[in-house]
C-alpha cells in the first residue's frame, strides 16, 4: 500500500516530455505504439495551452516517476451531472501490485466529487484480464450494454464536410 512517500498531484507544463514519454509506455504495454502521433506540442496544447482539455497527474514515489493519470470531466444529461473520464491510467511494471493505481484512481475520484460529478468512466481493453481483475475489485462494473464507437481519419473529415439536409 502506499506510504507517505507517495505524492500525486496535477502535471505542469515542465512535465510536458516526462508525460509524452509515459504516453509512450502505455501505448506499448498496450500493444499500440505504432498509434502514438502525439509531439511535445500536442500535449502541451490538451492540457496547458489557450483552452485545456484534460488533465494530467503524476505518481512519484520518493524521487522515482512511476505512474500517470489523464482526466476530463463529461456530462449525462440523464442524470442532470459532470462525470469524470479516466483516459489514461498507467503504472510503471516495476511498481505494480503495490496500491498505486488505487491511489491513483482515489485522486481522481476526489477530484470528480469536489466538482460535483456522480461518477468515473472509463474503458478497458478486453484482453488485459489483469486490469478487470483490478477495476472489479474496487466495485467497478463493466458496462456491456454500451458499445464504444469511433470515428477517424477519411469518415471522419467527410463527416464534418457533409451538409446536413433537413427532410421535408
Amino acid at each position: 500500500m502506499p506510504d507517505t512517500h507517495l505524492l500525486i498531484a496535477t502535471a505542469g507544463s515542465d512535465d510536458v516530455p516526462l508525460l509524452l514519454t509515459l504516453i509512450k509506455e502505455l501505448a506499448g504495454y498496450e500493444h499500440l505504439a505504432h498509434s502514438v502521433t502525439a509531439t511535445d506540442a500536442d500535449i502541451r496544447a490538451c492540457f496547458f495551452g489557450d483552452q485545456p482539455v484534460g488533465y494530467a497527474i503524476l505518481a512519484r514515489y520518493d524521487e522515482h516517476v512511476i505512474g500517470f493519470g489523464v482526466y476530463f470531466f463529461n456530462l449525462s444529461t440523464f442524470c442532470g451531472h459532470p462525470g469524470l473520464y479516466v483516459e489514461d491510467l498507467y503504472v510503471r511494471p516495476a511498481w505494480r501490485g503495490r496500491g498505486f493505481g488505487r491511489a491513483l484512481l482515489s485522486f481522481m475520484a476526489r477530484t470528480a466529487l469536489e466538482h460535483g460529478c456522480d461518477r468515473m468512466e472509463w474503458a478497458v481493453l478486453d484482453w488485459n484480464g489483469s486490469a478487470h481483475r483490478f477495476y472489479d475489485s474496487l466495485g467497478a462494473q463493466a458496462r456491456r450494454e454500451w458499445l464504444p464507437y469511433r470515428i477517424t481519419g477519411v469518415a471522419f473529415s467527410k463527416l464534418a464536410d457533409a451538409t446536413i439536409l433537413p427532410h421535408s
